[in-house]
Parts: C-alpha cells; structure tokens; sequence
C-alpha cells in the first residue's frame, strides 16, 4: 500500500518535522530487540487493523530493522477483549484496543475513547495533545502497568441500524440492541434492552429477530455486514461516540527497556498511524454512505426528543459515577469543562461554514 511506503519515499525527518535519523546510524547506536502486538481488531476491518499495520511497519523502517513488532488479529494470541490484560501482564508488549471495551473494569476508561454527548476527534486530538488529557489517561492507565499512546480516531459514529422506525422515546422501549460499555448504560436508562454481540453475529441475530437494532461503527465498516437487507433505517448522529479514540497500549516495564530513540519512535509512528486512520474514514465514508442508500438503506436524524431524553439519561449516569468513583470525576470534570470551552468556537466557526456551504450546494443543483 502507498501509505506503508512513506518512509522511502519521504523519510522519518519529513514526518517528524526534523531532521532525519538514518537508519544506519540508529541500527548501530541500539540493539535488536523483536515485540509481539495483539489487535482487538482483524483484517475484516481494514481501516483499524490497518493502522495497527502502518504503526508497525514504520517502527520496522524507521529503525533499520532494529525494532520489529510482530502483530496479532485478535482472538489468534488473546482473546479481542483481552488486550488490556494482556498487554498489562506482558503476555504481548503491546497493544492495539479502544478503552471503552473494559468499561466494566472501569468507567474511567471510556474517556479514552468516547464518552456520550462528548469530544468530536478534533477536540479529542486537543484534549489528548494540548489540554490535559494525555496525562490524566496515563495516570488511569499507570496501575495497570500500561503506557498509552493515542492511535486515530473514527470521527463522529451512526447512530446505527434499526428494524423499525424511531419516532419517539416510546419507540426504545423493549427494543434489543447491539450496544454495550457505557452507552448501554445510558439507553437502558430509556428503555433499551442492551445486547454485547461478536461482529460476525450481527447479520444473523437481526435477520432472525433476536435483534431489533445494532450501533457499529460508520458507513465504512458498516458496508461490510450489509445490515441495510435487515435493518433499513440508518439513524445518526451517533452521541455515544461523536468520535471513538484507538490506542496503543504498551507495557510500562517493556516500554522502560527501550532505548530513547526506541520509545521516540513509539510516539511518532502512534501518531502517524493514528493520523492515517482518521483520513481514511474521512475519506472514505461518504462514498461507503451513498453505496448504502443506492442499496436500500433510509437515513434517518433521531428526533429531538429522543436526543434530549438520552442526553438527560447521560446526565443522571454522570451524576451516579462521578458521586461513586473519584477518579472518573477528576477525569470527568476536566474532559466536560473542555468540552464546554471549545464547542462555542467550533460552532461560530466550522459550524457555520458547513451548514452555509451545504445550503449553498443544495441552491447550486437546483439552479
């Protein structure tokens, strides 16, 4: 792939914005040193496991072949939602997971990833790299023996695919849905019945009825379970995850044993990695998005009313955990008030600018 080739062709300086390294130099100042990675993802979802892909391979290039991370589908080495623990008890050194898989080891967790009603992957980049994300998270992390490093973004979510139409509150009552972690939490409070369902599992459990509904991820990966056959309507946004963070996980002590020039490259190729991710769902997804309406998918906005009641519902689960768990409100004091801070620009500025340009688009075909 031409994003796996960028280092012949641009060189690790024209990445990092300095100087390059030479890959010579750096064989021969470190030693050889050979990592196992596993990925709660596979290669049925390129886009993420993809990352997981260029991340390695960069670590590989970069280092002259010094540095090599063997990676693992999940479910070949640990179990998908196993990546946490381990990575924590250096089963593998490293790892490739989104936090929110463990929220039932901790809440705290999810604002690694995504929260409801939180951060789009613009002020999730923010938070984690300019406010004072990155350092809360590893103060999370730091007693499972993990150093975490962000590692891309979906963007904003689907709201997901439902059998029927959405046209109330009263219509989530009783409803069975693909969902878990803590927007489960939140759309149980208003009457969903959660289901946690493998991938591979979706397309049969809602062509039988055993589902009503499922939230996956976007237009991208959702394309290839071809949910619109069973479940036409396609809601947005989704506000469980107005964007879902991935991360690399590496164990503190393996991390420890690196050389500098080792753990520079840990950031770097994380970065770049991460990076590729976002453009790829950024450019890709709308297409994906067309393929599903030509094929019989209905786009559907959730009413308001359904908004403001998971958006109250949100807020009384808030109010429970941050009473419960101090951390999470540390954690939750500091992402909210960030949130709260930056959304006003975000919407005076790229707000308006999106919504006058698809006027001005739509004036245009009718023109």
């Amino acid at each position: 792939m031409k994003r796996r080739a960028f280092l012949s062709k641009a060189g690790l300086g024209a990445v990092a914005g300095t100087a390059a390294i030479a890959a010579p130099a750096v064989a021969q100042q470190n030693p050889k040193i050979s990592w196992k990675m596993a990925s709660t993802y596979g290669p049925s979802l390129p886009p993420l496991f993809g990352s997981a892909e260029v991340f390695c391979k960069m670590i590989e290039e970069a280092s002259g072949g010094q540095f090599t991370i063997r990676l693992y589908p999940g479910g070949e080495v640990v179990p998908g939602f196993g990546v946490l623990d381990a990575v924590g008890n250096r089963t593998v050194d490293c790892g490739q997971s989104a936090s929110y898989y463990y929220y039932g080891k901790d809440p705290t967790l999810c604002f690694d990833t995504a929260v409801p009603f939180g951060l789009n992957a613009r002020q999730m980049n923010a938070w984690m790299d300019q406010g004072d994300g990155l350092k809360l998270m590893r103060e999370v992390f730091a007693p499972r023996h993990i150093v975490n490093f962000p590692m891309g973004n979906t963007g904003t979510q689907m709201g997901g695919w439902y059998r029927k139409e959405i046209k109330s509150v009263a219509d989530l009552k009783g409803l069975k849905m693909r969902t878990a972690g803590f927007a489960g939490e939140v759309l149980s409070r208003v009457g969903v019945i959660p289901q946690q369902i493998s991938p591979g599992d979706i397309y049969p459990s809602l062509e039988k009825g055993a589902l009503d509904a499922v939230e996956f991820v976007g237009p991208l990966d959702d394309e290839k379970l071809s949910l619109q056959r069973v479940a036409k309507y396609y809601y947005y946004p989704g506000w469980w995850e107005g964007s879902a963070q991935v991360s690399l996980y590496v164990n503190e002590k393996a991390y420890a044993e690196l050389p500098k020039q080792y753990q520079s490259l840990i950031a770097l190729a994380s970065r770049y990695a991460g990076q590729q991710l976002l453009t790829d769902y950024d450019a890709h997804n709308a297409n994906a998005l067309r393929r599903l309406v030509a094929s019989g998918a209905e786009l559907r906005a959730f009413p308001v009313e359904v908004l403001d009641a998971c958006y109250d519902a949100a807020q009384e689960v808030y109010a429970e955990f941050n009473a419960k768990y101090p951390q999470f409100k540390k954690v939750y004091d500091n992402y909210m008030g960030f949130r709260d801070q930056t959304i006003p620009w975000f919407r005076l500025a790229e707000g308006s600018y999106d919504s006058y340009l698809s006027r001005a688009l739509n004036r245009a075909k009718q023109q």
